[in-house]
C-alpha cells in the first residue's frame, strides 16, 4: 500500500500485518540504514503478530527514493505523522501505538515531542540511538522530557550507540518510561554465541517485551492523548 509522506516528496509505501484477532497495532519505522523489508523488522513484526500485535510499517523517503543518506529531521518527523494517520485510516479500530528502530525511533519520539501524535497511547523504541559511536552523551534525548505518553526502550548491553548506563539513566528520569535489555545484544540485536542464545531467541525476546508494554495501554482504553 501506499500513503502520502510530505506534498514534497509524495508518496511512499507502507505493509500492514494484521493477525487475526489483533488487539493492538504498532506504528513501526525504520532505521537509518536499511528499510521497512529488513530482516529484524520482517522477524520482529511476524513474532509481534503471533501475539496479536499488528504493525504498520513504512518506507521514509529517502529509502523510497533509494537514496542512503536520510531526509533532514523536518521532513522525516513530517513522514511519521502522515504515517500515523494511514495507520489510523487502515485500522483505526485498533489501539495504537508508534515508534521504530533506532532512528525510526527517534523521530516517532521527536514528532510527538512537538506535539502528540493523535491517537498513540505509547511509544516502543527498538535501540533508541542516544549517541553516535564512541561520542557517549545524552543530548538526543532531551525532548523526551516533553512526552506525556508510555515509552518502552529496548536495548542491547553491547549497543554502541547507547552506553547502558546512560540509557538507563535517561530512563530513570522519565516518569512513564520502561527499559528492557537484551544481554549481548548489539544495536542490530545481534547476540553473542557464548550467550547460548541465537538472534532468533532476541527477536522473540523482543516481541516479547513489545507486548507486555501493550497490554496495560489496551486495557485502559482511550488514551487522555487520542482525539
Amino acid at each position: 500500500m501506499k500513503f502520502v509522506a510530505t506534498e514534497r516528496h509524495g508518496e511512499v509505501s507502507a505493509h500492514l500485518v494484521r493477525p487475526r484477532g489483533a488487539r493492538c497495532l504498532l506504528a513501526l519505522a525504520h532505521g537509518a540504514g536499511a528499510g521497512m523489508r529488513h530482516p529484524f523488522l520482517d522477524a520482529v513484526a511476524d513474532r509481534l503478530a503471533a501475539r496479536g500485535v499488528a504493525t504498520f510499517r513504512y518506507q521514509f523517503p529517502y529509502m523510497e527514493a533509494g537514496r542512503r543518506r536520510p531526509d533532514p529531521a523536518r521532513w522525516l518527523t513530517a513522514t511519521v505523522r502522515s504515517a500515523i494517520a494511514a495507520a489510523r485510516r487502515t485500522a483505526g479500530d485498533l489501539p495504537l501505538l508508534a515508534g521504530g528502530k533506532s532512528m525510526g525511533g527517534r523521530m516517532t519520539s521527536l514528532a510527538h515531542a512537538a506535539a502528540p501524535l493523535p491517537g498513540v497511547r505509547g511509544l516502543v523504541f527498538l535501540g533508541f540511538p542516544l549517541h553516535p559511536p564512541r561520542r557517549p552523551g545524552t543530548d538526543r534525548a532531551a525532548h523526551l522530557a516533553a512526552i506525556d505518553a508510555p515509552m518502552l526502550f529496548v536495548q542491547g548491553t553491547r549497543d554502541a550507540l547507547a552506553r547502558l548506563d546512560l540509557i538507563r539513566r535517561v530512563v530513570e528520569d522519565l516518569p512513564s518510561a520502561h527499559l528492557h535489555v537484551v544481554d549481548t545484544a548489539d544495536h542490530g540485536f545481534r547476540v553473542l554465541r557464548r550467550s547460548g542464545r541465537t538472534d532468533d531467541d532476541a527477536v522473540d525476546e523482543i516481541a516479547g517485551a513489545v507486548a507486555e508494554f501493550c497490554e496495560p495501554l489496551v486495557a485502559a482504553g482511550k488514551s487522555p492523548l487520542a482525539d
